[in-house]
Parts: C-alpha cells; structure tokens; sequence
C-alpha cells in the first residue's frame, strides 16, 4: 500500500481491532476505536477554529491522551510541537520565539503553566483545554477535505534538540520520511499485534516514535512506563513483569542502571523478547550481563539522529563481546545510505574514518525557521555534481570493520589535540568501563587548560579507577582528573549531557 499520509496506519487498525487497548499509563487506556474518536475531535476543532498549516503546541503530561492530541492535530493539517512541564521555562521561550505559535493544547496538569506563558509572551497564543477539544462532534467533511490536499512532505511534527550549543533546534519531520522510518524499524523489529512496547522516553523526543507508530502499524499495545520507576530498578523489571511486556526500545543508560545495581539477582524481566537500545555506546559489561540473564532475547543497536527522523542503521548483536570490542550500529535501513566522508569531502576508502552522513526519504525537512543552521547540516551531496541532492551531515565518526558493519568511533566535536597526538575521548570511555567497578564514564575536555576529565559512576573509587587507567592507557590519554557521580546528567534524548558536565566543571574550578 502506498502510503501518504500517516493518518492512514490508524484508519486501517480501529477498524481491525476498535477494542483492543493502544496505549495506557498508570490511570489512563485508550483503545483504538477511542483514539479515532478523539482524533477526530480534535481535528475538527482546530479545524473549525481556522488552524491549517501551523505548528499546535501540546503541552501536556505523558500520557495516551497526549498521543491523541499529536495525532489530532495532524488530521487538521497542522503539525504538532511537544512540549514538558519539566522543561526549563527560559527553553520553552525559546522555542516559542522560534515557534510563534498561536494555539496551545494543555490539560488539567499544564493549564496554569500554559497561563504563565501566556502572560509572559504578551497573550499572543490562545490555550484550548484538551478535555474539551476532544469530545468536540466530528466534520468528517471538512477533514477530508484536509486529507485530500495533504501531501507526503507535509510536516507532522516539530521536535527541538539542543544539540551542541545549548540553543534548541527545531528538527521538522514530515509524512514521508515517518512512513519511510516506520516501515523499516517495524520491519527490523519484526513487530506483530502481539507485541507489548513499554516506552520509557519521554512523548517530546523523536525516540518515542518506535512506540507510538509501530502501535498503530501492527496494532500492538504500549505502555507509557511512570519516569519515576525509572530511578527504582527493581520495580521498574516487576512493572514490566506485570504488564507482560515483551519489547522495549530504550537509551541505554535506562538498561545500564538495571544492570549496574545487580537487579537481577532480585527478579529478571520475563517476556521481553526484543530489546532495542541506542542513544549511547552500550558499555559491553552491562551488555554481556543482559545478555546471559536473557539468553533467548533479540538485541539490536539502533543508531541515527533526530534529523534523519530517529534512527537510521541497526545491528542484531547476537553473540558476546569482548571487553575490548564495541558493538557495530551496523548496516542502513532500506532506502537509506550512508556515506562516509573524509575531511576533503571525499568518500573513506574501507577502514578509513569518516564523517557518518545519511542520504535518503528518512531525512527531515531542516530546522524550522532556522535557514542559516539548515544550511551548515542539510547540505549538497559533495560526491554529487549534476543534480540537487540534499544528505544530513551528523557530525559523528565511523569506519566499516572487516565483516562490512559500519562502527561508530565518536562524535567529531570529541575528538582532541593533546600533549601532540589526536585522541578520542571515546577510546578513554570504553578503557574505563571496562573496570569491574564503572557502570558507565564520560570525558571532557577543558581546552583551556588542556586536561582530559573524566567523570563516571560505579562502586569504585577514583584512586583505584586512576591507576587502571595509568596501567591501561598511554601517558598522554590519562584523564588529569577523575570525579565519581551518583547519576550522570541526561540530554532528553537520553544522551550523556556532556554540556551539563563541563557547566559543573566550570564551577568547581
């Protein structure tokens, strides 16, 4: 079927299964034929309040209502744009300086939020409460009037990433490119009705996407898991045990704290046929204790930015590692293609690093309204002189090891000059984490003192980890400072908050 629109994935499955359940939280269900319904109401009100073609912020608690009020806003022809109340204020106005957006969708949890906003950008946006947009009668005229006129670059949605600089960028995602990454991962993940998702990022980031989509594909269910188990390991496996759930698609400092804490000598997940992982380069300690605890269970790494609408290349790990080893992000999607460019804009010969840049459906449109930083990462095809042809730039490190697997080595922006020789401050991660005592590190740099820090979490002590690392590394790759933390910052998206370490760097010098 040649899909279009991405609306049509839920007109296809309320009517197979109208009473099966979508999605759930802890005091919320809403089942297919529900979804569809309040799909349509909202749709047919920001329709009939004259909304086409503008980004709705929705700003809501996690929870399947949200996910209709996404959805919804896409029947009116607009695109969504989600947001947190646990967002800093001074990020959501920049995002609304970006945005200028004229209607907010709230709940009961965000109205008085929404209301601050409000007066602080001078009531130049109206806040339309959720409760009642949703029971609001259907104009099924009017929306397929909308649906007729709607085309595959359309945008959907709008997610806003820092990235490097701590100002947020608006990433425009756009029909195509959805369907194009949903029928490839629901493809890799072998997804069917019967699959039980339990998503544990947050309905702002792109990386909710595998949950919601595949559920609509497949008809599947997914439970949205409560943040707060997230910090209580052992509850967190029995909540999955008690929802049968039996695929997970998680960054993977959620799956390194399970297993940091030695939660499975407590209790052991006991559906979970399919773990996806991504956001950061599995520590292959952690990675070898799921997998000897879940023998029969599929692992895939899955890699690719929220440019190229969430992930991009996948690898089913289906052996040990060694300590030394990392685990291959492996091969592209179908209809995607990775190039690997050297600094000079020519293709890496095998085994040579180069830059990882994404061709293909699955790469947004650009950053809304942000021309000037669409045209530095969304660029002309440099092995390209006859036609236009636009790929994504990510700014990260690969190379193809001797089996074809592509291998991500760093982040450019990691890699450094010091004491005269080029590190990869991934290579000093992967050495520390292999300590029997490290959960999980990660190194900076303070160029201006030209030291190497390095932070890290685990049950040993900085002493101990510094002469592991003075017998394991070459003089100049010895961090000058080693910091033990309880928990290391995370971006939204589930990255190491590398910006967050350097700031609490800065102030203890």
């Amino acid at each position: 079927m040649n899909r279009i629109n991405v609306l049509s994935y839920l007109d296809d499955i309320y009517k197979k299964l109208p009473d099966k359940t979508a999605f759930s939280c802890e005091d919320e269900s809403l089942t297919f034929l529900q979804l569809y319904n309040k799909v349509n109401s909202i749709g047919s009100f920001l329709q009939n309040k004259g909304c086409y073609s503008k980004p709705i912020v929705v700003f809501m608690r996690k929870s399947p209502a949200m996910i209709a009020a996404f959805f919804g806003v896409i029947a009116a022809g607009c695109y969504y744009v989600p947001i947190d109340d646990e967002m800093p204020r001074h990020r959501i106005q920049l995002i609304f300086d970006t945005l200028k957006p004229e209607t907010i969708i709230c709940d009961s949890t965000t109205r008085v939020s929404a209301e601050k906003l409000k007066e602080e950008s001078n009531g130049c946006f109206d806040i339309e409460e959720y409760t009642v947009i949703s029971e609001y009668p259907h104009n099924p005229s009017a929306l397929s009037k909308i649906r007729d006129k709607a085309i595959d670059t359309d945008p959907i949605y709008i997610v806003f990433t820092s990235g490097s600089t701590g100002v947020p960028k608006g990433v425009a995602a756009c029909h195509r490119s959805v369907i194009d990454y949903v029928e490839n991962l629901t493809d890799v993940l072998n997804v069917t009705e019967d699959f039980i998702f339990g998503n544990q990022a947050p309905l702002y980031v792109d990386a909710c996407l595998k949950e919601i989509y595949s559920t609509l594909k497949y008809g599947a269910t997914t439970y949205l898991i409560p943040k707060q188990l997230f910090m209580f390991p052992v509850k967190l496996v029995e909540y999955l045990n008690e929802h049968k759930i039996n695929a997970i698609c998680w960054v993977v400092p959620a799956l390194t704290m399970i297993s940091g804490f030695n939660t499975f000598k407590s209790v052991i997940p006991q559906s979970l046929h399919t773990i996806a992982f991504g956001s950061e380069v599995f520590p292959i300690k952690q990675f070898n204790t799921w997998r000897k605890t879940l023998p029969d269970c599929r692992f895939i790494n899955l890699y690719g930015p929220t440019e190229a609408t969430g992930m991009s290349c996948y690898y089913e790990a289906t052996r040990e590692f060694q300590e030394d080893e990392s685990i291959p992000i492996g091969k592209p999607f179908k209809n995607t293609q990775i190039l690997l460019l050297t600094d000079d804009n020519k293709e890496a010969v095998p085994g040579e690093p180069g830059e990882i840049c994404i061709r293909g459906t699955a790469v947004t449109l650009g950053y809304y309204n942000d021309f000037e930083r669409t045209s530095t990462a969304f660029v002309q095809n440099p092995l390209n002189n006859l036609y236009p042809e636009i790929i994504y730039r990510t700014g990260d490190l690969g190379k193809y090891n001797s089996a074809g697997d592509l291998m991500f080595i760093s982040r450019k922006d990691y890699q450094i000059k010091h004491m005269g020789h080029r590190i990869e401050l991934g290579e000093i991660e992967m050495i520390a984490n292999k300590h029997e005592s490290v959960e999980c590190s990660c190194c900076i740099f303070d160029k201006e003192k030209s030291k190497i820090i390095l932070y890290y979490i685990g049950a040993g002590e900085e002493k101990e980890l510094s002469s592991y690392l003075k017998y394991s590394l070459p003089r100049y790759m010895i961090p000058s400072k080693i910091i033990k933390l309880e928990t290391l910052p995370l971006t939204p998206n589930g990255k190491i908050d590398r910006l967050e370490l350097k700031k609490m760097y800065s102030q203890e010098k």
